[in-house]
């Protein structure tokens, strides 16, 4: 699935590295401000512990994870909806992807410029949050006018509440989301790309020890507005993404880490595009596939191949936990556990999934 996760923040606060130790590539991520310029984007294996267990019960020729694409999109600065830094070039960017991981520095260094002097993530948040707003209002300010002027001509007068209702929201510099508008209004606002309905979480990037009072300040203004928090250290991650695989556990181990921080990262944005995942489970292949939440059998099935969903007869379906449970694919039949479902069926995240579909 073509979905992306954008990386925004102010300048120089660790971004790119953050997108090296995610995609372990080697752009350039110095410390000036506007470093990157044009987008960089990768694509990152989404971790899954069931893929390790899956296939410790069943031996296989090869393991498929899933993926997402992550973009790392230059720093703003104040004044970016009017072009300073080059900002409508990338608020442009920002644009263009599913959701937003606002990266927050919380942590202080000399050694490391800060554009405004000193790091303060709150402020830093409404710098960021005040350009998107107002990137968001001329675009919706000139999408009213324009639908005025149709109107005047005996065109839909319906939308004009509609752009009111979101240009008062943008107005308070409050995201758009779905409890603050209504249904029409939500909906409009996602077809017109605009910046402050995209899902986001904020990415704080804190000292090794993931902690201090920048860290409580983003953690208890974030609370305030219901976003989601996630804590990491640049600087471990970078120090575990150059480390040979064999070597990482030692490293994690010796930090008492159960994992990297960005296998967090990855998870949360692959939560926030309302992603989950379904099992092919055989001899050949155990792959993880990718399907938005809700989506029905038949629409899984097009996940495959698009022709599965014109030829869809059925779908053979056992959870993951019963399949734990029950120990094999055998097992999980003579128990009952493996089932029939038609292409109404919702699947749920962990389904292992056989499909029927005629040639």
């Amino acid at each position: 699935m073509a979905l992306s996760c954008g990386i925004v923040g102010l300048p120089n606060v660790g971004k790119s590295t953050l997108f090296n130790a995610l995609t372990q590539n080697c752009i350039a991520a110095e410390n000036f401000p506007f470093c990157t310029i044009e987008p960089n984007e990768g694509v990152v294996m989404v971790p899954d512990a069931r893929l390790d267990q899956l296939n410790s019960m069943v031996a296989t020729q090869k393991v498929v994870p899933t993926s997402m694409r992550f973009v790392d999109i230059a720093g703003l600065v104040k004044g970016a909806s009017e072009g300073e830094g080059l900002g409508n070039k990338f608020l442009g960017h920002i644009r263009q992807v599913n959701a937003i991981i606002h990266v927050v520095r919380c942590f202080d260094d000399d050694d490391v410029i800060h554009v405004s002097g000193k790091a303060n993530p709150v402020d830093d948040i409404e710098t960021i949050e005040t350009e998107l707003c107002l990137a968001d209002l001329e675009v919706a300010q000139k999408a009213r006018q324009k639908l005025e002027k149709l109107t005047r001509s005996g065109g839909d007068a319906s939308a004009l509440a509609l752009w009111d209702e979101i240009i008062h929201q943008l107005s308070e510099q409050s995201y758009l989301g779905a409890g603050k508008l209504s249904e029409e209004a939500f909906v409009l606002a996602k077809s017109a790309q605009l910046l402050m309905v995209k899902p986001l979480f904020y990415l704080a990037n804190c000292n090794p020890d993931l902690s201090g009072p920048l860290v409580d300040e983003l953690e208890k203004y974030a609370a305030q507005r219901g976003i989601d928090v996630v804590k990491i250290s640049s600087q471990i991650e970078s120090e575990i993404a150059q480390l040979p695989v064999e070597d990482q556990a030692d490293f994690l181990a010796d930090a008492n880490l159960s994992e990297p921080g960005l296998n967090k990262v990855i998870r949360e944005g692959y939560a926030l595009l309302d992603l989950q995942t379904f099992f092919t489970v055989g001899e050949k292949e155990i792959r993880a596939w990718t399907y938005r939440r809700g989506h029905n059998a038949q629409e899984a099935a097009g996940v495959i191949h698009t022709d599965f969903i014109k030829g869809f007869i059925r779908a053979e379906v056992v959870g993951y936990e019963d399949f734990v449970q029950a120990g094999s694919l055998t097992a999980a039949k003579d128990s009952g556990l493996w089932r029939l479902e038609g292409k109404t069926y919702t699947v749920l995240d962990g389904d292992i999934i056989n499909f029927r579909v005629n040639a």
